[in-house]
């Protein structure tokens, strides 16, 4: 065949499997190069690869993306979109007429993985990855050190190998590691292996590797679980991983090099988040309104901005804020109180009049207070700035809990699952969230 009319069957191609929601790797199939092959009268004729990006079937995604909000009747609704930082994702925001949000739980860590490979911790990391290995792959090792576990008064736990795609594995790993270093180094005694073992040296840097990671983590769950998490508690957030990542005198070479790589890699990417949206969130939010997350000569212009804004606004009560009904456990709100709250104690005398300054004068509320709650109960008080709370308010500051709906639908349509109708899919995935949730 011609180019043109391969690149017209390319697109076909690609038509078919986008309208009928077919697997991607269909075009892998030998069978279907086959009835190509036999179809074009050309034998030599091969189907797009799955990278083949088919020049007449590209949409404009900004385009697309208005046209379904229009249709749905939400284009005037949307004030905020959130994406992970890919560079098409980038690239599609900037022509949206919408702020963008990137997901702060994969900047982060993407942060953490960029830090371990650039640290002085990879050769110790290898070795725990081998010892692990080594009782993964070996039921009778696995029995021995369960044996080895109840000797010393421990729980029999599995250890727990890291995988790159799997956030949080590797302080998991490390923690398990550590949690059971008599047991594993007893049973590695009695075997014949070739591992090579952790000196004491190189235990102590996990010991320190635990500690690093180990804020990553909660703040990672904060901003990256199935409950809402708004945009105010980004800033309180970073800001408690950057007071951990402070370089000490006491501090090792190599915990220098990893807090170092950690500080720059952060900053950088969030350099071209939208950090204004962020520093307003914080402001509108009744529990770190002290602003206490931003440096004391950034905080005044954060409140000039929200004036600006506030002068701006038409008057309107917002009847729609909707109070939380989340619920944490009594270790967890404490243990959110001490990483999120800041220590000083200093005051900012505002100059502002009317309802932001009515605002700043009012106490903060407690961190397990719900501040949907707080602006619902006082939207007849403050008409503009309950508005505009809730347009910040409601943001989400991460993608996660949408991707993990994305993947949980990847698993449902699966290659010999392809045939599925769309409305059986919706229901599948529904009825698994719904049932989740109940339990």
């Amino acid at each position: 065949m011609s180019k043109s009319a391969t690149d017209r069957l390319t697109n076909v191609i690609a038509k078919w499997i986008a309208m009928n929601c077919r697997p991607i790797n269909i075009v892998e199939d030998e069978g279907l190069t086959e009835v190509l092959q036999i179809a074009s009268n050309d034998p030599s004729y091969k189907p797009p690869c799955r990278t083949t990006k088919p020049g007449t079937l590209l949409i404009n995604a900004p385009e697309q993306f208005l046209k379904v909000a229009n249709d749905w009747g939400i284009e005037n609704k949307i004030s905020t979109i959130g994406t992970d930082s890919a560079a098409n994702m980038l690239a599609a925001m900037r022509a949206l007429p919408y702020e963008h949000i990137a997901c702060n739980a994969h900047i982060l860590q993407r942060t953490i993985t960029v830090c371990l490979d650039s640290s002085g911790f990879v050769g110790v990391l290898a070795k725990c990855r081998k010892i692990v290995g080594h009782f993964k792959q070996s039921p009778a090792s696995t029995t021995e050190l369960n044996q080895q576990q109840v000797a010393l008064g421990k729980k029999s736990d599995q250890l727990i190998q890291d995988v790159p795609t799997r956030w949080n594995s590797t302080l998991a790993m490390v923690s398990r590691l550590l949690c059971n270093r008599e047991a594993v180094q007893a049973t590695l005694d009695q075997q014949n292996h070739r591992l090579v073992l952790p000196t004491e040296a190189e235990w102590a840097k996990l010991q320190r590797l635990e500690l690093l990671l180990e804020p990553c983590k909660y703040v990672t769950e904060l901003l990256g679980g199935e409950a809402y998490v708004s945009c105010s508690v980004v800033l309180p957030a970073f800001r408690h991983l950057y007071r951990v990542m402070d370089i000490t005198d006491d501090d090792p070479a190599y915990v220098v090099k990893f807090k170092n790589a950690f500080q720059k890699d952060l900053a950088a990417r969030r350099a071209n988040g939208n950090e204004i949206w962020f520093e307003v969130a914080t402001a509108l939010d009744p529990r770190f309104k002290d602003l206490k997350c931003l440096p004391r000569e950034k905080r005044e212009q954060v409140w000039t901005i929200l004036e600006n804004m506030l002068q701006a606004a038409e008057p309107r009560r917002a009847d729609s804020l909707q109070p939380s009904t989340e619920d944490d456990g009594p270790a967890q709100k404490k243990r959110r109180s001490e990483l999120l709250l800041g220590s000083d104690s200093d005051s900012e005398d505002g100059i502002e009049s009317g309802e932001l300054q009515r605002y700043r004068a009012e106490p903060s509320i407690s961190i397990d207070d719900c501040p949907l709650q707080w602006w619902y109960a006082h939207s007849g008080v403050y008409e503009k700035l309950s508005v505009l709370a809730q347009k910040y308010l409601a943001s989400p500051a991460t993608s996660v809990p949408c991707e993990r709906l994305f993947s949980l639908a990847g698993h449902i349509v699966q290659k010999k699952r392809a045939a599925l109708l769309p409305e059986n899919v919706t229901r599948l995935v529904c009825l698994s969230d719904w049932l989740r949730k109940k339990k």
